[in-house]
């Protein structure tokens, strides 16, 4: 047996090592390693002379620029030592070290420094050896805006920049969007924009079916309605008890002086609170506000299941599927998964795990900061936080499974795919083409991508049709300029070609499917040829007769155009494919086609910014009153100076 040290089989792994080793340069490899493990430790060996002795962060970069792996360290130089040690190691670490062509090093004050770094860094460059959070969108919040006499209420996303009591996450839109629903049925709070607000003169529609008081026009007064405003936060702070016996004091009152109309609103605002407490699943006794996780692996992939529990209430859960790689275990898996999660969601003050991690002083650490007060990250052994990620658990690996069936059966669709239009083996990216204008303008081409795991909608990708002699309306030479684009930078990027990990998805399609007939096939062949991409199966689908789902035909070089069988799977999973694509492409045209009409000519004219043009529809109302104005009248608006008036006058003197 070699006296060399192995290498930690995890990239994260603390190896401690003696003070007499920590200065000792790293002893040589075992004879029989790879030739490329080799080179790329003799480059690690280079780097570690240099490497900072104390906390820091550090990135493995490929020849090619590519940083392969972001990580941090109590002490970098120790750390960067114990991958040069490495006798035998799992295949994941040595395809790193092999494709290591230099290595960077960012020193920090601390550990915790080190680890807020990691984070950010992991997220901006996604390594391929890191795990990767792969949705990472912003949590739904319900905001009781406080710029306002009369509060409004809403759901927001994304920055805090607005004044006002923000209550959250909810796991998705559909769960705060049906949690708005009932605190306006519970406390009758407007939902309007202050415009809408400003000029109403009578009630609207929300008044009358009972979702709103009507502070716009008087219907409630302002000391009133800040009444159910207080309400609402408390409800929504976990105060929904004192909220409902208050209710229903107010309730047996008024029956008793006989106003039953008002004690029957109140019946109902005390069931729109039974119905919001009623549907949100597990509710704690105990925990009043806490984030569980819990993970699940199965068959190399990973489940993270988040649920949000807030005011005593389970504000939702959301599933995530991080890219890692199988041999990682499950608790370094959800260690690296916290930290980047919360480098963009404030963490509650408990947070629950179902397995323990490895950094979890220092993460509890960095979120305390974070949050101005401690947070405590914990894995529950009994009670009723245990209970908490056990429902967590069991959501997770149910999660898992049903995503491993719904892969397997893409799995089985891509196959008959494959076989269908008589590829070798089955595609693993598939690109769909469509395009959309009216009558000729605004003009878009669409792709979109399906994989394994489904539809990839992060690769769907958008054309402008930008050739001016393409004549409107003419898809044949829309769908040579897009093909032409695409296919070109496939070849550009096939000239300098990139190792990807081999369960990477692949940035090259093995098969491409245009939307249309022999037209459309013919010029995606002519422009393949042209540009010469090879390997690549282009295919294309004509609607059949009439315009009927199923009697479509198909074009494929080497065969003659054929129909499939009314009922074959493969012909749902191509339709499916074809609709996405034309669902994608209308409404990427739609949108495009109303920013066009939405356009105001004040745009047009340069040096006219927001302010101004702000300014100078203040003072006449319509761009077209601007653009009639005299240039006095011009010169008199606030902001505006004589130069700027002088151009927006010679503007439209000039006919725009």
């Amino acid at each position: 047996m070699s006296d060399t040290p192995d290498l930690p089989e995890t990239l994260d792994e603390e190896e401690d090592l003696t003070e007499e080793a920590e200065g000792a340069a790293p002893p040589e490899l075992a004879a029989d390693t790879p030739e490329s493990v080799k080179r790329g430790v003799s480059v690690i060996k280079s780097y570690w002379k240099n490497a900072p002795n104390g906390p820091g962060v550090y990135r493995m970069i490929a020849e090619n620029g590519e940083v392969l792996y972001v990580g941090k360290a109590k002490n970098v130089r120790k750390r960067i030592a114990s991958y040069t040690r490495l006798a035998g190691h799992v295949n994941r670490i040595a395809r790193m070290i092999s494709a290591t062509a230099s290595m960077m090093f960012i020193s920090v004050e601390t550990e915790t420094e080190a680890l807020l770094l990691e984070t950010n860094l992991i997220k901006q460059m996604k390594p391929r050896f890191n795990v990767l959070m792969r949705d990472d969108k912003s949590f739904p919040y319900i905001l009781i805006a406080r710029d306002h006499d009369a509060p409004q209420i809403a759901k927001h996303r994304g920055a805090r920049s607005r004044k006002g009591d923000y209550f959250g996450p909810f796991a998705n839109a559909g769960a705060v969007g049906r949690a708005l629903n009932a605190l306006q049925r519970a406390f009758l709070l407007r939902s309007c924009t202050d415009s809408f607000y400003e000029n109403r003169t009578r009630p609207c529609l929300l008044y009358q079916i009972k979702r709103c008081a009507g502070p716009c026009t008087g219907e409630i007064s302002i000391a009133d309605y800040s009444v159910l405003v207080q309400e609402a936060h408390d409800f929504l702070t976990g105060k929904s008890r004192s909220v409902r016996e208050q209710l229903a004091t107010e309730m047996t009152a008024a029956a008793e002086r006989l106003e039953f109309e008002r004690a029957a609103r109140l019946r109902d605002r005390i069931s729109a609170l039974s119905l919001i407490q009623g549907t949100q699943g597990v509710n704690p006794h105990s925990v009043e506000e806490a984030d569980v996780f819990a993970i699940a692996k199965e068959a190399g992939r990973f489940c993270i299941e988040a649920f949000f529990f807030r005011a005593y209430q389970n504000w939702g859960d959301r599933a995530y599927f991080p890219r890692a790689d199988q041999s990682l275990s499950e608790e370094e898996v959800l260690g690296s998964f916290l930290a980047q999660f919360y480098g963009e969601h404030p963490p509650a003050p408990l947070v629950l795990l179902s397995h323990v991690i490895e950094d979890r002083e220092l993460l509890a650490q960095a979120l305390s900061d974070k949050l101005g007060r401690k947070v405590e990250i914990a894995t529950p052994q009994r009670g009723e936080k245990r209970e908490l990620v056990e429902h967590a658990q069991t959501n997770a690996k149910q999660t898992l499974t049903r995503k491993l069936t719904e892969d397997a059966s893409q799995e089985k669709l891509l196959i008959a795919l494959g076989e269908m239009f008589g590829m070798e083996k089955p595609p693993r990216r598939v690109e769909v083409y469509d395009n959309s204008h009216t009558g000729g303008q605004q003009a878009i081409g669409a792709m979109i991508v399906a994989g394994p795991t489904g539809f990839m909608k992060t690769h769907y990708r958008t054309f402008n049709i930008k050739r001016a002699e393409i004549t409107p309306g003419d898809d044949y030479g829309m769908m040579r300029e897009v093909l032409a684009r695409r296919f070109a930078r496939i070849a550009k990027d096939a000239e300098k070609p990139e190792e990807e990990a081999p369960d990477a998805f692949p940035s090259k399609p093995d098969l491409v499917i245009i939307d249309g007939g022999r037209g459309q096939f013919d010029a995606a062949r002519a422009v393949a040829a042209e540009i010469g991409l090879e390997g690549v199966t282009i295919a294309s689908i004509a609607k059949g007769a009439d315009r009927n789902a199923g009697r479509e035909m198909f074009f494929v070089e080497g065969r003659e155009p054929f129909r499939l069988p009314p009922h074959d799977p493969a012909l749902y999973f191509v339709q499916r494919l074809r609709d996405e694509a034309h669902r994608f492409a209308i409404g990427t045209h739609r949108a495009r086609r109303k920013k066009e009409f939405a356009k105001n000519p004040l745009d047009e004219i340069a040096g006219i910014g927001p302010a101004r043009k702000r300014a100078l529809l203040l003072a006449f109302g319509t761009a077209k009153a601007v653009a009639g104005a005299a240039l006095c009248d011009l010169e008199n608006v606030p902001g505006v100076n004589k130069a700027t008036a002088r151009l927006v006058f010679d503007h439209f003197q000039r006919g725009g």
